[in-house]
């Protein structure tokens, strides 16, 4: 049983929180293929993870803590971006307005860390002298950075990719509103996420409606977006997500709880 949860919504959609009471409910364990957060925007959960010479954020905390075993956040997320707002300099190296790229960290298979800095800004101090950086990648030119991922980032993702095949039971969340963070990866049911809504969609199906997305004129764009796949299919089931507490959010039983019909639904797809 390999169960995706994507998000309909770039910022906010609640996958992690429908993610953590799937875990709950289900009792498998988590991933997050890709992550990222924000130097400004995330600093608390910046801060506590770079104060101890780590770099992982507050989603993948959250899918470890919940799933079964000793789990290592890095260990669920192999690749995890650190970014900085940059306003009124336009695009930064990897092309997206307002922000650029810090620091990636890539966690191979072998379980350790490795990291990748952007040589073209400058590093606040407490990531300078919080993160074991002296071996570090510097790149300074998106080539540099997509050769360098190409050898380090790809096959961190397809090792992530062959360990859950490995398993037969998973839940994997996607990041943003991309349809699927594994590009191989064929779910047996599909959870799409978003303020209020939930849908699900038959898995297979929906891995071809990311191939045919993927193969669709979109300029600049690499990564299938979960609005075009979900547009081509019928969903299965849509259904009202009630509106949850801060403290209900943080409490993975009671989402399984409040959100039980929308995980009856999609097990019922599997």
């Amino acid at each position: 049983m390999r169960l995706l949860v994507a998000g309909d919504d770039e910022v906010d959609a609640g996958k992690t929180t429908f993610t953590t009471g799937l875990i709950e409910r289900t009792g498998v364990r988590g991933f997050k293929p890709r992550a990222g957060n924000g130097y400004w925007y995330d600093h608390d959960d910046y801060r506590r993870a770079v104060e101890t010479g780590r770099l992982y954020g507050k989603d993948a905390k959250r899918l470890a803590a919940v799933s079964p075993g000793d789990v290592r956040p890095e260990s669920i997320n192999p690749v995890h971006r650190l970014w900085l707002p940059t306003p009124g300099r336009g695009k930064g190296l990897l092309g997206r307005e307002g922000r650029t790229f810090l620091v990636d960290r890539v966690t191979g298979d072998d379980g350790a860390d490795r990291y990748v800095v952007n040589g073209t800004v400058e590093l606040p101090s407490s990531a300078r002298k919080g993160l074991p950086l002296a071996d570090a990648a510097t790149v300074e030119s998106l080539p540099e950075l997509n050769e360098l991922m190409a050898r380090r980032h790809a096959p961190a993702l397809e090792a992530l990719a062959a360990r859950i095949d490995g398993r037969g039971a998973a839940v994997v969340e996607s990041y943003a509103d991309i349809a699927r963070p594994l590009s191989a990866f064929v779910p047996d049911a599909v959870a799409v996420v978003g303020p209020r809504r939930c849908r699900i969609y038959d898995g297979r199906r929906y891995a071809r409606a990311c191939d045919v997305a993927g193969n669709s004129p979109h300029e600049g764009r690499l990564e299938e977006r979960v609005a075009d796949a979900v547009d081509l299919l019928d969903p299965l089931a849509d259904l009202t997500l009630p509106a949850l507490s801060g403290d209900e959010r943080a409490d993975p039983a009671a989402v399984a709880d409040e959100y039980g019909p929308a995980y009856e639904e999609l097990l019922a797809a599997v």
